[in-house]
């Protein structure tokens, strides 16, 4: 895969269709690599027409490592004491402009998921020169108002993965299956691939650690998110355990004329079976074909 330097780092990238078509960057959730944005869910997009581009954020997969920024006082943090943090979600907002810089690229489609929805909404926030439209999905505002995970699902993503191979892939899986919804199959080959394929690509704990502080200080974009003027899609899952819907309600209340679809039965995951990947390609598909009609 290409590799450029964007913001000061390495980004890793992979692109799919034609690059004449309009271009739909696909950001990453937390500590998930570009292979979470599965392939065929990018090959449908791309033959619908849209340029599209999936990235390692940086401190995960095959994209720089911020070694030198040491590890962050991750308990002093859950505390609630002030401490320095290695990045925030703006400066990885200014990574995935960076890659379009780098990639010739003026406007996108800026989607991401969780974490990456926040990175998202960062970029419309503070470089609406190159957003085309904002796609949410499964994320939030950053108001502290908002509720919080369920205790069940910050008990598994609090916990600390096993740094051996196949018992980080069985803890890899319990989370996976802890934070869908009850309302699609839960295809456990497909991720038990899915998730080895990252153990064996780019094992990495000390990355996510200084996203989850990045996370955990995260600006409330509410304020902000109101001027933005992008076309704005909001997708999200009624059974979401990590980022409560609310989350999702909360951005596109706060962001003018957005479009809100609420899925039943979906939690934190895009799932790949029982209809739900139609149901996301398609509105994310007539989405762009809005904005560029």
């Amino acid at each position: 895969m290409p590799n450029v330097s964007a913001n000061n780092i390495q980004i890793e990238y992979e692109a799919f269709g034609d690059p004449n078509s309009p271009p739909l960057l696909l950001i990453n959730g937390f500590g998930s690599q570009l292979i979470f944005w599965d392939e065929e869910l990018c090959g449908q997009l791309a033959q619908s027409g849209l340029y599209v581009i999936r990235f390692d954020n940086r401190d995960v997969g095959l994209s720089s490592k911020l070694e030198e920024a040491g590890l962050p006082k991750l308990g002093a943090l859950l505390r609630g004491e002030s401490i320095d943090i290695p990045y925030t979600i703006e400066d990885m907002a200014d990574d995935a402009v960076g890659l379009l810089d780098a990639l010739g690229i003026e406007k996108a489609h800026i989607c991401g998921v969780s974490m990456g929805g926040m990175i998202a909404q960062a970029v419309a926030i503070n470089h609406p020169q190159h957003v085309l439209s904002l796609i949410s999905i499964y994320s939030t505002t950053g108001n502290p108002e908002l509720p919080p995970p369920t205790p069940e699902a910050m008990e598994v993503l609090l916990s600390t993965p096993p740094v051996e191979r196949e018992a980080n892939i069985e803890h890899a899986i319990k989370l996976f299956r802890k934070i869908a919804g009850p309302g699609f199959p839960f295809d456990e080959k497909w991720h038990r691939k899915l998730v080895t394929q990252a153990y064996d690509r780019a094992f990495y704990l000390e990355g996510a650690a200084r996203q989850f502080a990045a996370i955990f200080t995260q600006k409330n974009r509410k304020p902000a998110l109101a001027l933005v003027s992008v076309p704005t899609l909001v997708i999200h899952g009624i059974d979401d355990p990590l980022v409560s819907v609310e989350g999702g309600k909360d951005t596109a209340e706060a962001i003018p004329g957005s479009e809100l679809i609420l899925i039943d039965g979906m939690g934190h995951d895009l799932p790949h079976v029982g209809g739900a990947w139609p149901q996301i390609i398609d509105a994310i598909v007539d989405h762009a074909q809005k904005v560029g009609a």
